[in-house]
Order: structure tokens, then sequence, then C-alpha cells
């Protein structure tokens, strides 16, 4: 999914955090779309960073689902039996969940690497490979120890990602994706904006997908 659009292309920029689990499957749906899109080949996909907590410590303890009660005024029970949907759901996109395990923490970094990948032309191979460690294979995203070892796995070069996570590098495009965001009004994930102009919020259904891509690329070709 993604790569250089042809002369002509339009863009889908995604928002979206590696944990949160709504974005897995809105991938997962926007891949269905493109499969059935006449122009997909034309089709520029960038992924733009945005944290669900901007303040959270290398990896959190504890009952993730004790978290999520917490965090929206709700029982644990209701936080369980929502996260049992959402497997649900996401089993339905071919994906095995395992939230009750997941270890969460600051994706900062993570994002900082999907910059880095996009200079290499894997951008997508790194938001899957992340998504998955998450939320299907309970890793600590936010150790730089599990970081590295899954952007050497997709082909980054070791050297390169060893100087992000022991340096700075690409914080800025991260911030200024967040500011971005902020400024188009965004405050869940995932949001895709396709060709600047039409917004899709939520993990939209491929259909709902496909038809705004047509309309995009009518309303391009019209101008």
């Amino acid at each position: 999914m993604g790569g250089a659009p042809t002369t002509g292309g339009m863009t889908v920029d995604i928002w979206s955090d590696v944990v949160c689990p709504w974005c897995y499957i809105g991938k997962r749906r926007l891949e269905k779309a493109l499969d059935g899109f006449t122009h997909a080949d034309s089709v520029l996909v960038r992924w733009r960073s945005f944290e669900l907590d901007p303040h959270a410590p290398p990896e959190r303890t504890g009952d993730p689902a004790e978290r999520i009660a917490a965090k929206y005024g709700m029982t644990t029970e209701q936080a369980r039996r929502g996260q049992e949907r959402l497997a649900m759901l996401a089993a339905a996109e071919g994906l095995t969940y395992r939230l009750a395990e997941a270890r969460s923490g600051s994706t900062f970094d993570a994002h900082r690497l999907i910059h880095l990948a996009a200079a290499h032309d894997l951008s997508d191979a790194a938001e899957e490979r992340f998504m998955a460690a998450y939320l299907c294979d309970a890793q600590a995203i936010g150790r730089p120890e599990v970081l590295e070892r899954l952007a050497v796995e997709i082909g980054l070069p070791p050297s390169e990602v060893n100087a992000v996570l022991t340096g700075d590098e690409y914080g800025a495009e991260v911030r200024k994706d967040e500011a971005e965001a902020a400024a188009r009004g965004i405050t869940a994930v995932p949001t895709f904006v396709v060709d600047g102009r039409f917004t899709i919020p939520g993990a939209q259904d491929p259909e709902t997908i496909m038809a705004i891509l047509e309309r995009a690329w009518t309303r391009r070709e019209a101008a």
C-alpha cells in the first residue's frame, strides 16, 4: 500500500497511532478499498503521526482494561467487553488482537522511526510491523530495544535506526504532523484525508472509503 504515485495521482494522509486498535482495522479496510480502486497505482499513502497519550512512559504496568476504565469513566467489566468487541471486529479483518496482554507506552519513538522508514519507502511496512507487534504480539512498543529489533526486521539500516533512537532525529516531523492534526481539528484516529480535502473519520467500511476515493478522483479530473 502506498508508494510513489504516477503523474496526476492523489494522496491519502492517515493520522494514526500504532497502539490504536481501530487504526489497524482501518488500515486493513483501506487496503481492501484500494484493491478495488481502478486508480490505486496513482495513490500515495502517507502515514502521519498522532500520539494518543503524549505523556506515556516507555511502558505502562497493570491491567489494560483497568486503565481504559479509569480513562473513560467506565467499569473494568465494560472495558473488557469493549476489548472483546474490538477483537471480534479485528478478527473479521484477519487480525488476532491480544488487547488484554497489551504493553502500552510512549509511541513517540515509533513515530520517529516511521518517518525514517518513509525516507526508505518503508513507512507502510513500519506501520504494519509496529501495529502487529503491539496489538497482536503484546510487545512493548515504547521500549527502544523492541523498536530497534522491529525496525531492522523490515529492512531499515541498523546504524540509522540506532541514530534515531539515541538522538532527536525526526522529532520535529512528528510534532509537525501533530500540529497539522490540531489545525485540522483531528482529535481521534484513524483519520484519513483524501487529496487534502475529503476527510474520512474512523475505520469506515471499505465501500465508504472507496466512494470517497472515487469522488476525490472525479473532482481531481474535473479540475
